[in-house]
């Protein structure tokens, strides 16, 4: 009864949203209920999840092989491969898979791609160091046989990509307190210059941000970057951050998240990680270069979902994840102050902030 009272006296919406959840949070279970009957909010990420792990499993099922997983398991093989000390045989669980995910790419036109020549190099370490199971042993020898029938990709170039000892000479002489310079200097800008920014040098940001760390180096994103002034105008209307100075920027770039990248649903907030660790690098590069950029948040909202995929032709699967404006500041334009959190207040060392 008392419920019902609150239901006419708040109204259904604000009811929803902001009453009934304090009946509901008292377990996960009650959570799920809810967001089951009552709201909706959850349903696109849910959508694009499962999206993706069919995806993913179909091409495992009907290719046998699947790009994600040679390159999530090219990647534990390295980390077996560096491992201290190293076990003289491991992967077995997943070497079969791996192997077949290769030869399926070494028989098709994927063989151009520029991860070919770690992959290749990868294995051969492993099958030339890991031996003495029968298994293995069967594997190395479809692996060698692979190689003798395909052509030696022009993009292989010189030297092994498999794991190496940092070579001290080529450390960057870049110093704390001019980095600490650097991230002090680069503030979102929100007012350009009407000059185009000159795509090579996107590239180079790109790049750079390719560098970034990325778990089991998967690395589930794209950017659409957008500099048309048609399909700009058009773009610049749907993230809900930047009124006011939408019509200034020069081009707008919209990371999105591939999750297809995943088979388990464990792993669906990679993307938003993955992504982040490259845009922020990507942000910095971009200030080396006389570009600046405002990150601009992409909120979870149905209608503007809808259409972003309209408009960048998504698939499922995919979801947009943050957009960042680019351009040459307009040294006239301000920033936003915005003084950041003290030390204390951001970390602890064994769970006290002393």
């Amino acid at each position: 009864m008392n419920i019902i009272k609150k239901t006419f006296k708040y109204g259904p919406r604000i009811f929803i949203n902001n009453i009934l959840p304090h009946y509901f949070v008292s377990h996960p279970s009650l959570s799920s209920f809810y967001y089951f009957l009552f709201s909706g909010k959850f349903e696109r990420e849910q959508h694009a999840v499962l999206q993706g792990k069919v995806k993913h499993l179909k091409e495992q099922k009907s290719k046998k092989s699947n790009y994600y997983t040679l390159v999530r398991n090219i990647h534990r093989i390295e980390k077996g491969l560096l491992m201290r000390p190293r076990r003289p045989v491991f992967a077995l669980d997943y070497i079969e898979e791996t192997t077949n995910a290769f030869l399926h790419l070494n028989d098709n036109s994927y063989i151009k791609v520029a991860q070919y020549k770690w992959f290749k190099d990868v294995l051969t370490e492993y099958f030339s160091t890991t031996q003495g199971h029968p298994k293995i042993e069967r594997l190395a020898t479809r692996f060698q046989e692979s190689l003798k029938k395909s052509e030696e990709d022009i993009l292989c170039g010189n030297g092994k990509s498999i794991p190496y000892k940092r070579i001290e000479a080529e450390k960057p002489d870049i110093a704390y307190d001019e980095f600490y310079k650097l991230t002090r200097y680069r503030r979102s800008v929100r007012w350009f210059l009407k000059q185009p920014v000159p795509r090579h040098l996107i590239d180079k940001a790109i790049l750079a941000a390719s560098q970034a760390p990325s778990a089991c180096n998967r690395q589930p994103f794209e950017y659409f970057i957008i500099d048309d002034p048609d399909l700009l105008k058009e773009v610049v209307k749907l993230p809900m951050g930047i009124k006011g100075y939408e019509k200034g920027i020069p081009m707008l770039i919209v990371i999105v998240g591939n999750l297809d990248a995943y088979f388990d649903e464990r792993d669906r907030h990679v993307i938003y990680i993955d992504a982040s660790l490259a845009n922020m690098t990507m942000m910095y590069a971009l200030e080396t270069m006389g570009l600046s950029s405002c990150s601009i948040n992409w909120p979870d909202m149905e209608g503007l979902e809808r259409k972003m995929e309209r408009l960048l032709k998504l698939k499922k699967h995919q979801r947009p994840l943050m957009c960042m404006a680019v351009g040459y500041p307009d040294p006239e334009g301000m920033v936003a102050f915005s003084e950041k959190r003290n030390l204390d207040q951001l970390r602890k060392y064994n769970l006290t902030n002393s």
